[in-house]
């Protein structure tokens, strides 16, 4: 299993942006290019420790977990598979993000529920849930299912994931976890860096198809797919910098 693919459906920001930059800045790692980068300083000085575990995914906000394709399903079918689920007219989730914690870790998250969001991300989990292969009894033990609620223990044998449906949380990883003595300096300033690229509102508008390799490997995107908007919104902030300018 140590050298079978596994893929995902995130959504990742447009490499054009300030909150892939930001994001990917502070992780030291570009899931675009595949490219280690500078790590920023000020942060902390154990930097590269304290984000070591959402470097191997890049910078992201998981829609559908990852996971190794099922029998008979390649990597050009789910490719396909991701340009018509983006094809399909819908409303396009607009949050407010704020850097916060989230379980232990700090993340970029939305200051309120979108119920739109919530829809896009259950229409993930379910449209590509043939595409999954079954877990196996050492990824359900991984999942750690005697920590998990009775609810979120039938979504990881139903989806694959406990967290999912009414137990979905949208978040971008920017830390690993923490204890509440680091949490708090430590979100001092990302939030401090996070107010300077000055992002009010964003557009969750697009899904992307990362893939890993092997164990060994970091996740990469193979493909990006902007969603097709069910009405168009003067007010959607997509996070670039001219776009912000104009506001």
């Amino acid at each position: 299993m140590a050298n079978t693919p596994r893929y995902a459906i995130y959504y990742a920001p447009s490499p054009d942006s300030v909150l892939h930059h930001f994001g990917s800045t502070l992780l030291g790692y570009d899931a675009v290019s595949g490219d280690d980068l500078p790590f920023p300083g000020g942060v902390a000085p154990d930097w590269r420790e304290v984000t070591e575990d959402p470097r191997k995914y890049g910078f992201h906000a998981t829609l559908k977990a990852p996971t190794a394709l099922a029998n008979g399903r390649s990597e050009s079918e789910l490719l396909d598979a991701c340009a018509a689920f983006a094809g399909r007219a819908r409303r396009i989730p607009v949050i407010e993000p704020v850097v916060d914690s989230i379980s232990g870790f700090i993340a970029v998250i939305p200051a309120s529920r979108s119920d739109d969001l919530q829809q896009l991300a259950a229409d993930c989990v379910t449209a590509f849930d043939t595409f999954r292969a079954p877990l196996t009894p050492q990824d359900r033990a991984r999942r750690k299912p005697e920590q998990l609620t009775e609810r979120q223990r039938d979504y990881l044998d139903r989806w694959g994931y406990p967290y999912v449906m009414e137990e979905f949380r949208f978040h971008m990883t920017l830390t690993g976890r923490l204890s509440d003595e680091r949490r708090g300096p430590i979100m001092a300033r990302l939030r401090e860096r996070f107010a300077a690229i000055e992002l009010a509102r964003l557009a969750i508008d697009r899904i992307a198809l990362f893939k890993q390799a092997d164990s060994a490997s970091r996740f990469r995107i193979i493909g990006s797919w902007p969603l097709r908007a069910r009405a168009f919104s003067s007010e959607v902030d997509t996070g670039s910098r001219e776009e912000n300018a104009s506001k």
